[in-house]
């Protein structure tokens, strides 16, 4: 016996908004984490393990 696909909930109303709001601001923050001091700690652990690039 089968058993009955349940409907996706979509969001309405405030809900909506608030959520498009949240979206559109964290797209503008995307990427925004500089890795620049952990990727040269990780440069000079492998220049001391003889792994130059």
């Amino acid at each position: 016996m089968a058993t009955a696909i349940a409907s996706v909930p979509v969001l309405t109303g405030e809900a909506a908004d608030r959520f498009d709001m949240m979206m559109e601001k964290s797209e503008e923050h995307r990427g925004s984490i500089d890795f620049s001091n952990e990727i040269a700690e990780a440069r000079a652990i492998l220049a001391k393990a003889n792994f130059n690039d």
